[in-house]
């Protein structure tokens, strides 16, 4: 089967489109011919091996690969069909069309990849097509989870900081499902998606800083490591919660201080991505209430070109890879 491989650390040119052997399942495994793949900024970090939060650097770099990297394709979130289950599985049968996690397995960037059936692997959203729902688990997820764990309540305000990426844009779309009223951050060529998908407002951080605004808001939703955590804390109302989905080692130590002697809640627990979580996402696709936000299509020979357009951040929601599609756009 094809695969893109990377066999060193380095730039977007180490990857290569090479034959490896198609796996095979084993008994409590199933074989899924993968459709389509998310280009995810992890992705891009292991990649080059240069992280945006610094902290876990040398458990990463012993579990990833001290000189090489171990496990040399990459991607962890995909859509596809089963190709065939091992005997002990009963959940998926062949032809099932399914989307999820490959979690730390990775090898969505295969044209096959094989899964535990336990994984967090549910069936396909019938009106979304394989690249859409490639592009739900990552951003979907995490956006779901921390948003539950911030407890929105209609008619509260909440800023979401980074709306433009995976996370961001599923976070405005869940937090408006919540009845929430939506400030989205990013850089101003995204500022008209953001609003497609249900921003009532929109800040363009390259000409405002949303933590000396004097705005205030119940709940900050923040994907951006950099961000002023004192800043951020400072722009939440009274009972707000500050919700970090990339946070610093120096911010969690300083939440558990906001958390204990202030009445604002500082959250960074990180997402467990289940398979309720998953199926909860189908169904808000299902019904129209959240949607995913395709920016391109690359096949496998141009996955160096995907991963740039995710590093440079001008991507207008989510970068998608398939072995069987062309460069295309499926913004809407």
């Amino acid at each position: 089967m094809k695969a893109i491989v990377y066999t060193k650390y380095g730039s977007p040119d180490v990857l290569q489109v090479k034959e490896v052997e198609k796996p095979t399942p084993n008994d409590d495994e199933v074989l899924i011919k993968v459709h389509a793949a998310e280009v995810t900024k992890t992705d891009c970090e292991m990649r080059s091996f240069n992280f945006q939060v610094k902290w876990f650097w040398l458990s990463l770099r012993i579990a990833l690969g001290l000189t090489k990297p171990r496990k040399q394709i990459l991607g962890g979130y995909f859509a596809g069909e089963v190709e065939s289950a091992g005997k002990n599985v009963t959940k998926f049968k062949k032809g099932d069309q399914v989307f999820g996690s490959s979690r730390l397995r990775l090898g969505a960037y295969g044209e096959y990849l094989c899964l535990p059936a336990s994984y967090t692997l549910v069936p396909k959203p019938d009106n979304a097509s394989f690249e859409k729902a490639a592009a739900t688990p990552l951003g979907g997820l995490n956006a779901l989870h921390f948003l539950r764990k911030a407890n929105i309540q209609s008619g509260e305000k909440i800023l979401v900081n980074g709306a433009g990426g995976s996370i961001g844009t599923f976070g405005v779309q869940i937090a408006k499902a919540m009845g929430a009223e939506v400030t989205a951050v990013d850089s101003a060529i995204k500022e008209e998606m953001l609003r497609w998908i249900g921003a009532d407002h929109f800040l363009d951080y390259n000409k405002q800083d949303f933590t000396k605004s004097g705005q205030t808001y119940n709940v900050i939703f923040n994907m951006v490591a950099k961000t002023s955590y004192a800043g951020c804390v400072k722009a939440l109302k009274p009972r707000g919660r500050y919700v970090m989905a990339n946070p610093r080692l120096p911010d969690m130590l300083r939440s558990l201080l906001t958390s204990a002697f202030t009445d604002k809640t500082v959250i960074f627990a990180f997402a467990g991505e289940k398979e309720e979580e998953l199926l909860t996402l189908k169904v808000m696709i299902e019904e129209g209430k959240i949607k995913p936000v395709v920016d391109k299509v690359y096949s496998f020979e141009q996955a160096a070109e995907a991963h740039r357009r995710v590093e440079t951040e001008q991507r207008l929601g989510t970068v998608v890879i398939s072995a069987e599609h062309n460069n295309k756009n499926l913004i809407g």
